[in-house]
């Protein structure tokens, strides 16, 4: 399984919601579906890891628009 990304504050809250009434619902049996929170809690998981590499994109993306800004000082100097 890949690793984990960093999640934000909200991000953590709604697991957490997720997670104790999963643990709720497992009070009541070992029979109770649990398979609609565990979705959710996937969701959350892979939008946060989409989020956490499209901010590496834009990222790399202004570290390059600087580089080339910079070379283009240089030159122009």
């Amino acid at each position: 399984m890949a690793k984990d990304p960093k999640f934000t504050a909200r991000e953590i809250t709604k697991i957490g919601w997720y997670t104790a009434r999963m643990a709720k619902r497992g009070i009541a049996g070992e029979n109770v579906h649990l398979g609609d929170l565990q979705k959710k809690v996937d969701r959350i998981i892979d939008g946060a890891r989409e989020r956490e590499q499209q901010q590496a994109a834009d990222q790399a993306a202004a570290e390059k628009a600087a580089r080339k800004a910079r070379a283009k000082n240089l030159k122009t100097k």
